[in-house]
Parts: structure tokens; C-alpha cells; sequence
């Protein structure tokens, strides 16, 4: 089971108020990107084309086979990639709502003001 049941949706920061479990969400997705592997992977693949091979990730990242793996679990987990099997391999892809619901955890107000009259 992927722990994308737990941040399917999150609230944008510049939301009036958050509760607990909004917070909670939005804490899952940060902790899913809080390493700087994480946010380099979901970078290539969100800028593919096409599925990207774990075995393309390894050598630009400079991480051993099994750190790569161990980061594609965590960020398949949270919901933002999708992995597919071929073979020995395995491709990943940003997962299709992926993109809406991290531009929604950061949707700010260009004014504070904005914020509170919401």
C-alpha cells in the first residue's frame, strides 16, 4: 500500500488555517522531497519524456545502485512517481496528479492580506 492515501490532497500554505491532518499531509510531501537526491530525481523524470530507467539514475547522481532505490521507494511511496517492471528493470514516471498537488502545497498569496480575507 502507497502512503499517497495519507497526501492525496493537500491544502496550499497560503490557506487561511490548516488543521492537523492538512499539516500532516503537507509535512509528508516536504519529507519526501527533504533530500537533495530526491528532488534531483524528481527533476530528470519529470523532465523526461519518457519512463526513466533506475539504471540512467545512478551514475549522474553519484549514488550507489541501492541509495538510488532506496530514494525512488520513498518518492513512489509518497505518491509523486509511478514505477513500472521491465524486466530487471524498473522505469519511473511523475505520477499524473503529481505536479497539481505540489503546485497546490505551495500556492501562496501575493498578498498576506489576500490570505486572511479568504
Amino acid at each position: 500500500m502507497r502512503a499517497a492515501s495519507a497526501i492525496a490532497c493537500c491544502v496550499p500554505l497560503g490557506a487561511p488555517t490548516l488543521s492537523a491532518a492538512e499539516a500532516t499531509a503537507g509535512a509528508a510531501l516536504f519529507a519526501a522531497l527533504a533530500d537533495p537526491a530526491r528532488v534531483r530525481i524528481v527533476n530528470v523524470v519529470a523532465t523526461s519524456d519518457e519512463p526513466v530507467c533506475a539504471c540512467h539514475l545512478i551514475g549522474p547522481l553519484g549514488l550507489s545502485q541501492p541509495t538510488v532505490s532506496h530514494h525512488l521507494k520513498r518518492l513512489v511511496e509518497a505518491g509523486l512517481l509511478e514505477r513500472e517492471q521491465r524486466g530487471r528493470w524498473a522505469y519511473f514516471s511523475l505520477a499524473p496528479e503529481a505536479r497539481t498537488r505540489l503546485a497546490a502545497l505551495v500556492q501562496l498569496p501575493h498578498d498576506p492580506e489576500e490570505a486572511l480575507a479568504s
